[in-house]
């Protein structure tokens, strides 16, 4: 009875199911041991034929007809309820085989059958008239459904399995995070933003506004959050920067409260709009600000002046509505081929091309409809499939008859069936929702999406397969966190070295546009809803996914009147972002919420901070297959959950308080993930290494904390993602190491193996051997060592056999004396070195005397190499092609070589350096802090922060840089000799790009030269200079836009009359000791803009608060 084949609409993923359990013999057998009307299943399957063969036509009409888009909820709505049907029906089943077994096993043959199918006539009379009716009425809804086709104009395919498939081969909420790094057209739109935000032709204190604005698609969010994290923008001198995202419903409360909490970066629980005003205010009141409004709908005009009310006390703020732009031809094209054509160098065929440029323009400049059609046609080989593209009906309904771009819903038409419904399952997450590709796979495995033929994959390669095609054809969008915008933020983050910090990275992070979420929505009907707060009410009747939107301390208090909550497949709660502080609470009980679900599948309760206990009536719930209770405070786990024969997931990720897993795991059969990260579980359930499909994710493994999970017990599971194992001093017996087995490991992919520090007796050789029985499998990407104390590296190491690693740190291995020849690992990105006190000379073996060595790092760090003299640097040329970053600090007998690349360095940073004498390498962004003396490459770098000892000859050699736009120097007083006659003026006029100068500690500095306009110079910083005397003599003309700080001088009076620009907008005196008097009259203070003048530790200062700041009108 099942379909060989399938097509391609969503509707026939639903009947697929539906048609598989059709002809299942459990199905059959139990209509034949009932004596049930066979009828009604052949009946049942004919029907499902017919609606079949109207799928594929219905499944582009609907994009056209609202009335069919209502119709094929309908049907789907009944399908499922068939589904349920026949699950109830296989499930009564498999409990009389089981109670027919059970009899059969007892030798008293007055043993009693305890199946309630022989025991009660009566109960089974019932129950076969229960099902005879439910039949019926899925048959007549069907027929009804059927009917109607003539009224919707649907047509009838030409033969079972025939569609799309056939006839062609195979709102998010927005944050000012990038994602990715490709922006096409966009060069002039953001220098005309910069251009605004920086310039003087708002004079007045009131917020200016730049209100652009466009259709979804047009890649407006990706310009603003490009502008938003570039760096130029601090040349604005923002004292706030915020990011609001609006949406469809523009309500002032809510969105004047997101704007405060955005502005204070904290939750507001305010519950009245004059709270929040007033707040607001107080928070913007005279300080210059950039808001962004991501996704504004709203044309009524009180309500805008409403939500300015408050802005309007900002000086010379920004209110950013979202820019509209649309690319240029020839930028289409280029985007379109990106997707199309990928890096394949060959010219496309001339056809396809002409096609190809038909196709752009019914794009229509959009940025996501260019990516996702050349992603369509990528998988297209014939030029008959792009002139089918091309010449598609639905090219030609408008977007606004059902909110979808035709693009878009073309690309979704083309999908086959399992992509689509893998894509509907979609429109649970919230809008600008960041998901790790795992957590979507797993729920498509428990939902059963994966259609697995002959065993050759699992259901989890399958589901991956899945998520890779839709991520080919650009419906999902990865969240790349390591292609940052370098802003001054970033800088300072590699500055304290937190950027070798590890987290997490193992797990790719993706997002979906707005307009797929949208279109993802509208696909999936009322099946699919994604609560977001205070929305019960609109929960329908056919609903099967739940969704609940979290946020900070919020409560669910119900799914409303509508909906058939026994129906419900998945309920889980859902956070905006991989933000782990969320919490929630639950009005309802534990035992309420169970008692109304009957079908669930997925129960995800994490984030519910009141869940402390999951009751007996888990056990009823025979569908389940995943359960996820993390972070949830849970304390026990009922050993009913050990019932559920079609559990597959279980998680207690971080429940603090939970200490005992289930004694009886093993009998989940079906059970494949069991997590338990961060709980404070000591002991592992029995038998698990039996069930030999499970993969089990704790963190952490402490030798020696529990005598009932040894590493024996440790090698019986299939470990998966990451662990740690610790306290590695307190192995009794090196072979005991053995029995971890981690090189059977495959899917470990992250590991730390650490010892105590400063221990009181160390044994060399049994750290050696203990490492070496450590060997993990050739799959492991990210290695940590910690506090090892063996004399040399393993040999598992040394031979380079972890051929995937991208990371690696060695910390704190005191008695090595060389290193491994690490250059020799193709796929190393991340390198750190800390603390290898045994290391003198790094030479040729570190880099595998290979031509090509390290040839994907990108980010290497020593740090605290306290005997390190050398680095052969010249030992193999070619080395580091890709390295990005680079990290030498408080390595004090370093001397000699220091690598060149032929690329610049993105960062380069030094300190505690101080014997060190070599050529800087050419480097954007420069920390060097007592770092010996370098040679510096002025031409290429943007940033340079410089201190400590041995300045003179670095600072003598300042010839002028195009592209410095921040300089930092600090000095301590004793290293600048008194005959450094460079350092008495800085020629401000050899950076005419400079935007930061700050200069601290130069005794002899005495003035800042100047003679030509300096538009760009905003941070102007001079402290500690004791003989400074003047800024440049015409400063008010040549720094047209400043903030300047002035701290610890020796002067009496300061400003100067005629010192400072008229558009000064802040000005800090800090440590005056000897200030008396600041000059405020006539062309002092009083004519400049200020708008932030802070005065510290000046305690000679007098009658400064007499100070008068007068405004238009004569109003102090």
């Amino acid at each position: 009875m099942a379909l060989e084949f399938v097509g391609g609409a969503l509707l026939s993923a639903f009947l697929q199911v539906a048609f598989q359990k059709l002809a299942s013999p459990q199905i059959l057998d139990f209509f034949h041991a009932r004596k049930l009307d066979q009828n009604l299943l052949n009946n049942l399957e004919i029907k499902l034929h017919s609606i079949h063969s109207l799928a594929d036509h219905a499944e582009r009409k609907q994009f056209m007809d609202p009335h069919v888009r209502n119709w094929l909820l309908k049907v789907k709505d009944v399908v499922l309820d068939a589904e349920d049907l026949l699950d109830d029906i296989q499930k009564l089943s498999k409990r009389q085989l089981d109670a027919e077994s059970e009899s059969q096993s007892c030798s008293d043959c007055t043993c009693k059958v305890l199946n309630f199918f022989k025991s009660s006539p009566t109960t089974i009379s019932s129950l076969n008239k229960e099902i005879e009716c439910r039949m019926k009425q899925i048959l007549d809804d069907l027929e009804f459904l059927s009917s109607q086709r003539g009224d919707l104009g649907l047509k009838t395919a030409s033969g079972v399995g025939y569609g799309l498939s056939n006839e062609l081969p195979q709102k998010s909420q927005t944050t000012s995070l990038v994602v990715g790094t490709d922006i096409y057209g966009r060069d002039d739109d953001k220098e005309l933003v910069f251009d605004w935000m920086t310039s003087n032709k708002n004079n007045s204190n009131q917020p200016s506004i730049l209100s652009i604005v466009g259709m979804g698609g047009v890649g407006k969010t990706t310009l603003a959050q490009h502008v938003f994290n570039d760096p130029k923008v601090d040349e604005a001198k923002f004292v706030v920067k915020a990011w609001v995202f609006v949406s469809d419903e523009f309500d002032v409360f809510k969105i004047s409260r997101a704007i405060l909490e955005a502005v204070t970066k904290s939750t507001d629980d305010s519950r009245d709009l004059e709270m929040v005003h007033t707040r607001l205010k107080e928070e913007l009141t005279e300080k210059k600000f950039l808001l962004v409004l991501d996704d504004v709908w709203n044309e009524n005009q009180p309500k805008w002046e409403e939500v300015r009310k408050p802005l309007t006390f900002g000086a010379k703020g920004v209110e950013f509505l979202l820019p509209h732009v649309q690319l240029q031809e020839d930028e289409c094209w280029k985007l379109f081929a990106k997707h199309a054509f990928r890096d394949d160098d060959t010219q496309p065929d001339p056809e396809c091309r002409k096609i190809g440029m038909e196709i752009v323009k019914k794009c229509k400049g959009l940025p996501l409809a260019l990516k996702t059609m050349g992603s369509l046609l990528y998988n297209k080989s014939s030029i008959s499939e792009w002139k089918t593209v091309f010449q598609s009906e639905i090219w030609e309904f408008s977007n606004e008859c059902c909110g979808i771009i035709p693009s878009l819903a073309l690309s979704y038409i083309h999908l086959p069936s399992h992509l689509k419904v893998c894509f509907a399952y979609c429109a649970l997450f919230p809008k600008d929702y960041e998901f790790k590709k795992e957590s979507l796979i797993q729920l498509w495995m428990t939902e059963n999406f994966p259609h697995c033929r002959q065993h050759i994959r699992t259901p989890e390669e399958v589901c991956q397969q899945y998520f890779n095609d839709l991520l080919s054809r650009s419906f999902f969008q990865p969240l790349d966190e390591n292609k940052k915008v370098f802003d001054k933020q970033h800088f300072n983050d590699v500055l304290s070295r937190s950027f070798f910090q590890q987290s997490d990275k193992n797990k790719e992070v993706f997002v979906m546009h707005d307009l797929l979420l949208d279109l993802a929505k509208y696909v999936g009907g009322g099946l699919y809803f994604r609560c977001e707060l205070n929305q019960t009410e609109n929960i329908q009747k056919a609903t099967r996914h739940f969704s609940f939107e979290l946020g900070y301390n919020q409560y669910f208090d119900g799914f409303g009147t509508l909906c058939n909550t026994e129906s419900l497949r998945t309920f889980m709660s859902k956070s905006m972002s991989l933000n782990y502080f969320w919490s929630c609470h639950m009005k309802m009980s534990i035992h309420e919420l169970l008692s109304k679900f009957k079908f669930i599948r997925i129960l995800s309760l994490s984030y519910f901070s009141n869940l402390q206990e999951l009751p007996n009536s888990v056990g009823n719930l025979e569908h389940l297959c995943s359960i996820d209770l993390s972070r949830t405070a849970i304390k026990r786990i009922t050993e009913k959950i050990c019932l559920l024969s079609h559990l597959q997931i279980l998680k207690f990720n971080y429940c603090k308080d939970l200490e005992v897993l289930p004694s009886n795991l093993h009998l989940l059969t079906n059970l494949c993930r069991l997590e338990f990260k961060e709980t404070k579980v000591r002991k592992i359930p029995p038998h698990l290494g039996k069930l030999k499909n499970l993969k089990v994710v704790i963190n952490s493994f402490n030798v020696g904390f529990s005598r009932e999970f040894n590493f024996q017990q440790l090698g019986e599971l299939n470990l998966d993602e990451s662990l740690s194992i610790e306290e590695l001093q307190n192995v009794e017996n090196s072979v005991d190491a053995l029995e971890a087995d981690l090189k059977n490991k495959p899917h470990l992919v992250t590991l730390e193996l650490r010892w105590k520090e400063n221990r009181n007796s160390i044994d060399s050789k049994k750290e050696e051997d203990i490492i070496e029985n450590l060997k993990p499998s050739k799959n492991l990407k990210e290695l940590s060592i910690f506090g090892y104390s063996g004399k040399q590296f393993p040999k598992w190491l040394l031979e380079n056999s972890l051929w995937n690693m991208t990371s690696l740190v060695l910390d704190e291995c005191k008695s090595c004396q060389c290193l491994p020849p690490l250059g020799l690992l193709p796929f190393l990105k991340a390198l750190e070195i800390t603390k290898l006190d045994g290391i003198v000379n790094i030479d040729g073996d570190f880099y595998g005397n290979n031509s090509c060595s390290f040839k994907s790092l990108e980010r290497l760090e020593f740090f605290n190499m306290s005997q390190w003299e050398k680095w052969d640097c010249q030992a193999v040329t070619g080395a580091f092609p890709r390295l990005q970053e680079l990290s030498i600090t408080n390595c004090p007998k370093l001397k000699g070589q220091l690598p060149q690349q032929l690329v610049p360095l993105e960062i380069l940073q030094i300190e505690d350096c101080e014997q060190l004498e070599a050529s800087s390498p050419r480097a954007l962004y420069l920390n060097l802090r007592y770092s010996g003396k370098l040679q510096l490459e002025w031409a290429t770098m943007k940033w340079l922060v410089m201190g400590g000892h041995n300045m003179e000859s670095s600072l003598q050699e300042i010839v002028g840089s195009d592209s410095l736009e921040h300089l930092m120097i600090y000095s301590p007083l004793e290293s600048i000799s008194d005959d450094c006659v460079s350092l008495w003026n800085f020629p401000l006029d050899i950076f005419p790009t400079l935007s930061t100068l700050h200069l601290t500690g130069f005794p002899n500095l005495q003035m800042i030269s100047q003679g030509l306009i300096h538009n760009h110079l905003k941070d102007l910083q001079i402290i500690r200079c004791h003989k400074f005397e003047s800024l440049p003599t015409n400063m008010h003309m040549l720094l047209p836009s400043l903030s300047l700080c002035i701290a610890k001088l020796d002067a009496k009076c300061s400003p100067d009359e005629g010192l400072l620009p008229l558009s000064l907008t802040s000005l800090t005196i800090s440590c005056g000791g000897n200030l008396e008097k600041l000059n405020y009259k006539d062309e002092g203070l009083l004519r400049v803009s200020l708008t932030s003048l802070t005065i510290r530790r000046c305690p000679n200062l007098e009658n400064w608060t007499t100070m008068r700041c007068q405004k238009e009108g004569g109003e102090d």
